[in-house]
């Protein structure tokens, strides 16, 4: 489903834990998939750029950032996991809704409480009739 050329990898010094490694190893990961060239449907992209949020640039490219493991190999497969279950949740279409009517129980708690409401403000006013 997804084109190894679309996707590039940058590592760099993770912060957090791993000892002295963590000031001389490069163990965390940058993913970088290119949206735009991408060989997904239309639909499916467009429910991915906005399942992807702040992680997408201006220039569509979907960027998730793995250092939560000491190794890069674990970061990079860390990375690869979450882009799948991304590209999972995008690729299923959105469950349309049905519309309903409220019971008329729970019509008559809501009018129950608001009719409560509004006297707990009249209460508080300095001069109320009812």
């Amino acid at each position: 489903m997804i084109d190894p050329s679309d996707i590039t990898f940058e590592v760099y010094r993770a912060s957090g834990p791993g000892g002295q490694n963590v000031n001389k190893v490069a163990t965390a990961v940058r993913l970088r998939f290119d949206l735009s060239k991408a060989s997904l449907p239309a639909e499916v992209k467009a429910r991915l750029a906005r399942l992807a949020g702040k992680r997408l640039t201006e220039d569509g490219i979907l960027i998730i950032e793995a250092q939560r493991f000491r190794t890069q190999e674990r970061n990079q497969q860390d990375a690869l996991e979450r882009l799948e279950a991304l590209l999972r949740r995008a690729s299923l279409p959105p469950k349309t809704r049905r519309a309903t009517c409220p019971t008329p129980s729970s019509i008559q708690r809501r009018l129950q409480s608001k009719k409560l409401q509004s006297l707990r403000k009249k209460a508080r006013q300095k001069f109320w009739q009812e």
